[in-house]
């Protein structure tokens, strides 16, 4: 996860986390050790959905800050049969 760029997006949108988490219906501590991926906290697709039209995020925003350690198909592709 790309926490720098999240937390970008929400300083443009004068956002904290602390109001975000509120709008989630999370708690600060919950929200801080998915960003954080603490103890194995990740973000849930409904939550990754709810970020995402609240920032009006792009497809490439969203892949950027959640995705950004996963390995891609044309990462992979002719690898296959090495």
């Amino acid at each position: 996860m790309n926490k720098a760029l999240l937390r970008s997006i929400m300083v443009k949108r004068n956002d904290t986390q602390a109001v975000l988490a509120e709008a989630m219906g999370l708690s600060l501590s919950r929200l801080n050790a998915k960003i954080n991926g603490a103890k194995g906290a990740d973000f849930r697709q409904n939550e990754i959905e709810y970020i995402k039209k609240r920032y009006a995020l792009s497809p490439r925003d969203v892949s950027d800050i959640f995705f950004e350690n996963s390995v891609s198909y044309k990462d992979t592709k002719g690898q296959a049969n090495d």
